[in-house]
């Protein structure tokens, strides 16, 4: 199984809605950069992991195209050995990814899977809920994610 790396915007958009046990039912353990657990601010829980970012002259590089918790993912995911795969909702920040031939996914892909795992019963009850926190997506996404999880 690749190592996660998740940015914070997947955090705090989880945990806003106290969901954040998605995340560990589905990977178990996740990793995040200094940066990442800075901007979210809270205590983490045991099965989130620290790592820092060794090349700080590539963060800054990264830095210059997007905000510093999508550079810091990026530069972890470049200096992690194997495979890993980063959650990643920031457009520029999915392009620099895709750019760079690093794996990612999106909150909308992690809903996804948790129903086909049977961690959730319903991706149209958690984007309503997303929605109320002010998690913007389109409706033809909407529709596309629905269409994918059975629920249309």
């Amino acid at each position: 199984m690749p190592e996660i790396i998740s940015n914070t915007s997947c955090l705090i958009i989880l945990d806003n809605i106290d969901r954040l046990d998605i995340l560990q039912k589905l990977y178990q353990t996740i990793h995040l950069t200094e940066e990442v657990a800075q901007e979210f601010g809270k205590p983490l829980a045991n099965w989130m992991m620290v790592d820092v970012v060794q090349d700080k002259n590539y963060l800054r590089i990264l830095n210059a195209s997007v905000d510093l918790g999508e550079a810091s993912t990026i530069a972890l995911a470049v200096q992690m050995p194997g495979d890993s795969v980063m959650i990643l909702d920031d457009l520029k920040a999915r392009k620099l990814a895709k750019q760079l031939d690093l794996k990612y996914t999106g909150l909308l892909g992690i809903l996804l899977k948790a129903k086909q795992q049977k961690i959730i019963a319903s991706v149209s009850d958690i984007l309503a809920q997303f929605r109320q926190v002010n998690f913007r997506f389109s409706e033809k996404l909407e529709t596309e994610v629905l269409r994918l999880a059975g629920e249309l």
